[in-house]
C-alpha cells in the first residue's frame, strides 16, 4: 500500500513539474498569460451583472435599477465576500503545495475546499433569506425600491450554492496556474444569463424576478462546468465526489489564512453599507446614478483584481518553490503594469465614461448626478493600486493578519468615521464619495511601509530603537 501511494505521489509530482510554468520563464509574460484569462473572465462576470442593470433600467424603470444594485448588491457582497475571503485560504495553500510538488496534499485540500463550499452555501442561503430584508430596511432603502429589492435578494440567496461552488472551483484551477478554463465557464454563464434576461424580462415580463432567476441559473451552469473539469482531471487536483470531506487540520489552516481576507471583505462591505445608507438618504435618482456608476467603474476593479489574483498565485507558487528573487521581481513587474493600466483606463473613463450612462438610463437627473460622480472619482483610482498588489503578494505567502488590520483601519474605519462625522455637515454626493480616495491614499501609504520594512517579504529591516541608540552611542564613543 505504501509503495503504491509513493508511486502515485511521484507521478503527480512529475505532472506538476511538466505543466507548471509560473515558476519558470519570463516574468511579465507569465503574469500576463495568467492575467488576461482572469481579466476576461471577470469582464464576463461583470457583463452579466451589467446586463441585469441595463435591462431592468431601460425596460422596467429606475426603481428596479436601484434594486438590482444599491443595497442588495452591498448585502450580497458582504455575505458572499466573507465566504470567498475564507476560501482564498484554500487557493493559497493549494498553490504552495502545487509549487512544492506535494500532490497528495493538493488532493486533500481540493476535497476539503469543495466540502467547505457546500456547507457554506447552505449557511449563507439561510442567513441571506432571513436577515437580508432586515438589513435593507436598516439601510434606508427607498419605499418605491423596497419591493423590487426584496424579490431580487430572496431569489438570489436561494441559488447561492452554485455561486460558492464556482468560486471555490475556479480558485482551485487558478491555484495550479489554469486561468483559461474559468474564463470558458464564465463565457457560458454570461451568455446564458443574457439570453435568460431577455426571455424572462422582455418576453415573460417577470421584471426583477426574471433577472434574479436568470442570475442564479447562469451561476449554476458555471458551477456544473467547473465540477466536471475537476472530476475529469487526471492531475493531483482531481475531484472524486465520494472523497469529498473536511480534513480538520487543513480546514483550520484554510480558515487561518483566509479569515483575515474574509473579515477584510466584511469590513469593506460594512463601510459600503454605511456609504450606501448615505447615498440612499439622497433619493432614488442618486441611488440609480450610484448603481450605474458602480457598473461603469467595475472595469477598473476587474483589471486591478485580475492583477491581484495573478500576483497571489505567482508569489504562492514561487515562494513554495523557494525562488525568493523571482518573487520580488514578479511583484515589481506586476506593480508597474498595474499603474500603467490604471492610468490608461482612468483617462478613457474620464473623457468618455459619461456616455456609457445612456445604457442604463435616459433620466436627465440620473445622468447629471452620475457624470459628476464619475468625473470626481476616476482620477483617484491610481491611489488604490498599492493596496491590491501588496495585499495580493502578502496573501501568497500567508501573511494576512496585519494587511487585514491595515485595511480595516485605513479603509473601513476611516471611511465610516468620515460618513458619520463629516457628511452630516454637507449632505452632497461628492462629500460621500470623497471617502474613497481619502482612505485609499492613507491605506496605500501604510501598506508601503509595512510591506517594505516589516512583512514576510521585506527586504529592509527596521532596527530596534534601543539597540540602535546603543550602537550609535558606542560608535560615537569609539570615534572620540
Amino acid at each position: 500500500m505504501g509503495k503504491k501511494t509513493q508511486s502515485q505521489t511521484a507521478t503527480a509530482a512529475a505532472k506538476i513539474t511538466a505543466e507548471n510554468k509560473i515558476t519558470e520563464g519570463v516574468i511579465w509574460k507569465q503574469l500576463l498569460l495568467f492575467f488576461f484569462p482572469i481579466l476576461f473572465g471577470t469582464f464576463f462576470q461583470q457583463l452579466y451583472n451589467t446586463a441585469d442593470a441595463v435591462i431592468v433600467g431601460r425596460f422596467v424603470g429606475k426603481e428596479a435599477l436601484a434594486a438590482v444594485g444599491g443595497g442588495t448588491a452591498t448585502i450580497i457582497n458582504l455575505l458572499v465576500g466573507f465566504f470567498v475571503g475564507l476560501a482564498s485560504g484554500a487557493t493559497v495553500i493549494i498553490s504552495q503545495y502545487y509549487g512544492a510538488k506535494r500532490g497528495d496534499r493538493v488532493s486533500t485540500a481540493v476535497h476539503t475546499a469543495i466540502a467547505f463550499s457546500l456547507v457554506g452555501g447552505v449557511l449563507l442561503m439561510i442567513i441571506g433569506i432571513v436577515f437580508a430584508p432586515i438589513a435593507l430596511r436598516a439601510m434606508n432603502t427607498p419605499e418605491d425600491v423596497m419591493p423590487y429589492s426584496l424579490t431580487y435578494i430572496r431569489i438570489y440567496f436561494l441559488g447561492i450554492i452554485g455561486n460558492l461552488i464556482y468560486n471555490i472551483g475556479t480558485g482551485i484551477l487558478r491555484a495550479i496556474g489554469d486561468s483559461k478554463r474559468p474564463l470558458y465557464f464564465l463565457l457560458a454563464s454570461c451568455f446564458t444569463n443574457i439570453v435568460l434576461d431577455i426571455l424572462f424580462v422582455l418576453v415573460f415580463h417577470w421584471d426583477v424576478m426574471g433577472v434574479a432567476l436568470a442570475t442564479i441559473i447562469s451561476q449554476m451552469v458555471s458551477a456544473v462546468l467547473v465540477i466536471i473539469v475537476l472530476v475529469r482531471s487526471k492531475d493531483s487536483y482531481h475531484l472524486n465526489p465520494r472523497e469529498i470531506h473536511i480534513d480538520k487540520h487543513l480546514l483550520a489552516r484554510i480558515i487561518r489564512i483566509g479569515f483575515p481576507a474574509g473579515l477584510q471583505s466584511v469590513m469593506y462591505s460594512f463601510s459600503n453599507i454605511i456609504i450606501q445608507s448615505g447615498v440612499n438618504s439622497l433619493g432614488t435618482d442618486t441611488v440609480a446614478a450610484w448603481t450605474a456608476y458602480s457598473k461603469i467603474d467595475s472595469v477598473f476593479w476587474m483589471i486591478i483584481s485580475a492583477f491581484g489574483i495573478s500576483i497571489t498565485t505567482f508569489v504562492g507558487q514561487n515562494y513554495g518553490a523557494n525562488k525568493k528573487d523571482r518573487v520580488y521581481k514578479g511583484i515589481h513587474v506586476c506593480m508597474g503594469m498595474s499603474f500603467a493600466a490604471t492610468i490608461f483606463l482612468s483617462a478613457i473613463l474620464y473623457f468618455f465614461g459619461s456616455y456609457v450612462y445612456l445604457l442604463f438610463s435616459t433620466d436627465p437627473s440620473v445622468l447629471a448626478i452620475g457624470s459628476g460622480i464619475l468625473k470626481f472619482l476616476v482620477p483617484t483610482f491610481v491611489t488604490y493600486v498599492c493596496i491590491e498588489i501588496y495585499s495580493g503578494s502578502l496573501r501568497g505567502v500567508g501573511d494576512c493578519w496585519i494587511p487585514m488590520i491595515i485595511t480595516c483601519l485605513g479603509v473601513c474605519a476611516l471611511r465610516v468615521l468620515w460618513i458619520w462625522v463629516v457628511v452630516p455637515f454637507r449632505r452632497e454626493i461628492q462629500t460621500v464619495v470623497f471617502s474613497y480616495p481619502l482612505t485609499w491614499l492613507v491605506t496605500s501609504v501604510l501598506f508601503f511601509f509595512y510591506f517594505n520594512f516589516y512583512s514576510k517579504l521585506r527586504k529592509h529591516s527596521v532596527p530596534h530603537p534601543i539597540r540602535y541608540l546603543k550602537r550609535r552611542r558606542h560608535r560615537k564613543q569609539n570615534s572620540q
